[in-house]
């Protein structure tokens, strides 16, 4: 019974942040003007639109595990690799500071002086 209990919530658990995570790539894959992928020497924005749009549709209709994970895969490249390129291109980071090429997480770096 306690098994039956984790296994089921272990189950929408999972299937929460598959579709979430989906459809929030699919969104902000959306939102990016197309140039700025050519621009970021990323595949094209009709590109991400498919395989994250098929991604969805696999999260939130077939809920098939295998085609989920893969799906998750292509969601984690797509914040990891392509979102942040696509940020360097359009200037994004919400202009937090100036900056520079330098500069790390936690102000300018010196090079250890």
């Amino acid at each position: 019974m306690l098994r039956a209990n984790f296994d089921a919530t272990l189950s929408l658990l999972l299937f929460l942040v598959f579709a979430v995570t989906s459809v929030t790539a699919l969104v902000m894959a959306a939102m990016a003007r197309g140039d700025a992928y050519r621009a970021a020497d990323k595949q094209t924005k009709n590109f991400w639109l498919i395989i994250l749009g098929i991604t969805v549709v696999v999260n939130l209709l077939l809920n098939i595990l295998f085609l989920s994970i893969a799906g998750l895969i292509a969601t984690i490249v797509f914040f990891v690799d392509v979102r942040p390129a696509l940020k360097a291109v359009t200037g994004g980071g919400g202009g937090k500071r100036g900056g520079s090429s330098s500069d790390g997480p936690y102000g300018p770096y010196n090079g250890g002086r």
